[in-house]
């Protein structure tokens, strides 16, 4: 039998926690939650989790300062929960290492096509091949099969999100792939917002892939046409 993926929903809406509670795991997830940062950081310590659904908004520390402490120590998924207007708000939460993020209000059928969207993408570790395909981009190494980066010896942490865009792009090696595909292949609705979510996750990516991210080697702009990985 397959195990239930662990969900950890941090919201002070006492009603909103407990209506996603429900909802979740009537929909065959394990659901902890938390009250506000403090807590969620108290039950992180004890317990690992599939995927993390974080209110922005919150007393005492916010959602976009706990995502960036979660992602010194954890690759988890971060799902951030965010209200209508604030734009800032979602491309700081994508900056400090969020995969994505739903507007309030949401429909709840919504946030689970999210969920499960995101976990998919989560990649699988237990695949392993005889003939490991690797890129090389200089110093670091992705094996393609496994979906891994290395620098070294060192493993590079990828968010959920960071893993398939470098699965699209491996396939595809020195090909451009347009920002709309990219929100395509990724699961994302189209639109401007979207597109510029997938240019901050780039930014980002070529944090981890290049030694000099502003003018990158590896993973490059192809004006009019989109991004490109050119491996060596």
């Amino acid at each position: 039998m397959e195990l239930q993926p662990h969900l950890l929903i941090v919201d002070d809406d006492e009603r909103i926690r407990g209506l996603l509670q429900k909802f979740l795991i009537r929909n065959g997830f394990l659901v902890s939650a938390a009250r506000d940062a403090a807590h969620a950081r108290r039950i992180l310590e004890g317990l690992d989790f599939d995927m993390i659904i974080l209110d922005v908004m919150m007393p005492g520390e916010d959602g976009v300062s706990l995502t960036k402490a979660i992602r010194e120590r954890s690759s988890t998924p971060i799902m951030l929960l965010t209200a209508k207007g604030e734009t800032e708000d979602r491309i700081a939460g994508l900056e400090a290492g969020a995969d994505d993020y739903l507007a309030k209000p949401f429909e709840p059928k919504e946030l689970l096509l999210r969920i499960n969207a995101i976990l998919r993408r989560v990649p699988d570790a237990g695949k392993h091949d005889a003939t490991p395909k690797i890129l090389n981009l200089g110093p670091i190494r992705y094996d393609i099969e496994r979906g891994e980066m290395w620098q070294g010896e060192d493993l590079v942490r990828l968010t959920a999100t960071e893993s398939q865009l470098m699965k699209i792009f491996s396939a595809l090696p020195g090909e451009p792939i347009s920002r709309a595909k990219l929100v395509e292949d990724l699961g994302r609705d189209r639109g401007q917002a979207q597109e510029r979510a997938v240019d901050v996750q780039i930014t980002r990516l070529r944090r981890k892939i290049e030694s000099d991210p502003k003018q990158p080697r590896y993973l490059q702009t192809v004006r009019g046409a989109g991004y490109m990985l050119a491996p060596d």
